[in-house]
């Protein structure tokens, strides 16, 4: 059922059909974008990334929440989404929970554009502005590295050590988008969120490849079509570029051919279709 892809260092394995459900993970990162079904694999995930709270990404939560009981969690996941659904979320859960005889318990975190949260020591994630008719946002999960500073590469060890003890900052942070994550969106977030196209892996709504569904009618739908990224295709910065959430449109089996006959050589060598290998799941 769930399809795994492999871009560069990271692994995104989970299932993205537009309109149906979205779930992706990020085992090396230890994240969960979205909970649009509930696979036991990833009950074990205690980050989860929520763009919006339309039911197709945000419906399995319960059933997440209740399997990771069978994991012997504990604690609470922490559940990042936009502000504007903190409340009504918790009500909806604390509703289930009265159904289920079991808490059903988030740490709740609510981000606006921005905004950025620890996840661990050299891990954050900043939250930035998508364009849906409900309150979203994607994310972008950032590193922060501590590397010495230019003029003391070349310096013996001793003598670093000394100058730190002196008190002396001897580092400085550097910091690496690793992976970005937008969905359910116009695709003025690439205009608005630039850095978004420098991330090393962007993962990327694409819901609409060809002439089966107008430009205009992607646009009211607030989703992206193919036609809008080839015009962009040039300002793609990433090392790879996970394209997901395709319409049932679409057999699984011609979305490569549909992007190797349309996309531009230079951008095509970087996409990587997440779709199965079989038909679409369910």
């Amino acid at each position: 059922m769930l399809t795994t892809v492999t871009a560069g260092p990271y692994t995104v394995r989970g299932v993205s059909v537009g309109g149906v459900y979205t779930s992706l993970s990020i085992p090396e990162l230890g994240v969960l974008f979205d909970a649009g079904i509930s696979p036991r694999s990833f009950g074990a995930i205690d980050t989860i990334l929520l763009s919006h709270g339309h039911a197709d990404h945000v419906g399995a939560l319960p059933g997440l929440l209740g399997i990771r009981a069978l994991h012997g969690k504990q604690k609470p996941p922490r559940v990042v989404m936009p502000a504007e659904i903190v409340d009504d979320l918790q009500t909806a859960l604390a509703a289930l929970t009265k159904l289920q005889r079991w808490p059903l318990d988030i740490e709740a975190i609510g981000m606006s554009p921005g905004d950025e949260v620890a996840l661990r020591g050299d891990l954050h994630v900043r939250a930035v502005r998508t364009y849906h008719p409900v309150p979203s946002l994607g994310y972008l999960l950032v590193k922060r590295v501590a590397k010495l500073k230019q003029e003391l590469v070349g310096l013996a060890g001793p003598e670093i050590a000394a100058r730190k003890r002196a008190g002396e900052e001897v580092t400085s942070i550097e910091e690496r988008l690793e992976v970005a994550y937008a969905t359910d969106t116009l695709v003025s977030v690439l205009d608005h969120s630039p850095e978004l196209l420098e991330a090393r892996v962007l993962i990327l709504e694409c819901t609409f490849l060809d002439e089966r569904k107008t430009l205009e009618a992607a646009r009211a739908g607030c989703h992206i079509h193919l036609d809008e990224l080839i015009e962009r295709a040039d300002r793609f910065e990433n090392e790879h570029v996970v394209l997901m959430h395709f319409s049932q449109l679409y057999r699984p089996d011609e979305i490569a051919g549909i992007l190797d006959a349309r996309v531009p050589p230079a951008l095509r060598k970087r996409i990587i279709p997440f779709a199965p290998n079989g038909p679409w799941p369910g």
